[in-house]
């Protein structure tokens, strides 16, 4: 199909995204990759009489890793992700749970900010950021601030980020330990039935502390602390595993869809966070 008639806008800095933003109000959306407002606009899902395109915005692009933290530019690419050693080096996870999304040819354009802002219970990075716990740094005419992953999805499609602000960089403390990202999908470019992020940190052959989320369960990640503290204390055997799966299961929220029925998907991430939490066990 092809979308209703809009005006579209290319500017430099964010200075002129946020005008035509203020000018436009609610007709104006921004579009980093375009590989969800895009369909959506053409399937007429989405009415935007003011398209602004962020791909000559400056600053948005660059990946920073300090001792601490890491601060990625909402315009990233996953294909960015993949191919940056220095940060696979940091936070493995990120290229792992990168390489799981779509195709090459959707990585090569789809972004980090584009798959945190719009709120799509589906996409992979959400709940990851939230097993992170990585913040999101929001641009607006009052200036920037700060909101975590774990407090910024409210509805699917719904976020904590105001209509006037743009999403413009994520920062994760710097990751340790044990990681995975697992991720069972119908075919090829699919979202997923279900998919876990799990970080462990091993210490004495314990588990030191657990960061556990999950994707597509729900019309939000689901980030568990209930799941992570079951594991706390242990030495990760079946029954702490179970125990983080059972609690993890209480926490979520799947509906019925083309992916399957209810039950169907609570049997598919109880398999996927044994899986997810196992391998970053051995990791760790």
């Amino acid at each position: 199909m092809i979308p209703a008639a809009f005006e579209y806008y290319r500017p430099k800095d964010m200075a002129g995204v946020l005008s035509i933003l203020e000018e436009h109000g609610d007709d104006a959306r921004v579009m980093a990759g375009g590989h969800s407002l895009i369909p959506m606009m053409k399937l007429r899902m989405a009415d935007v009489p003011h398209l602004i395109d962020l791909q000559d915005v400056g600053g948005m692009s660059d990946i920073e890793i300090g001792g601490d933290s890491i601060r990625i530019g909402a315009m990233v690419t996953q294909h960015a992700i993949i191919d940056h050693d220095a940060l696979a080096d940091a936070a493995p996870i990120l290229r792992e749970a990168a390489l799981q999304i779509a195709d090459p040819q959707v990585r090569y354009m789809g972004t980090v900010g584009g798959n945190v802002a719009n709120g799509d219970p589906g996409n992979d990075m959400p709940g990851l950021m939230q097993c992170l716990d990585a913040r999101f740094t929001v641009e607006g005419p009052d200036g920037e601030r700060e909101i975590a992953a774990r407090e910024f999805y409210e509805a699917a499609y719904m976020t904590a980020r105001e209509d006037e602000e743009v999403l413009t960089a994520v920062t994760i403390p710097t990751p340790h330990g044990g990681y995975a990202y697992e991720k069972q999908k119908r075919k090829i470019g699919d979202y997923a039935t279900a998919a876990a992020a799990v970080q462990i940190v091993k210490e004495g052959g314990t588990c030191a502390s657990a960061s556990i989320a999950m994707t597509n369960l729900s019309d939000t990640p689901v980030f568990s602390e209930a799941a992570g503290a079951a594991l706390v204390g242990t030495g990760v055997d079946a029954n702490a595993i179970k125990t983080a799966v059972a609690a993890m299961l209480g926490d979520i929220d799947p509906t019925e869809d083309n992916r399957g029925p209810v039950a169907f998907k609570k049997h598919v991430a109880g398999i996927i966070l044994t899986r997810a939490i196992e391998r970053a066990w051995s990791r760790a």
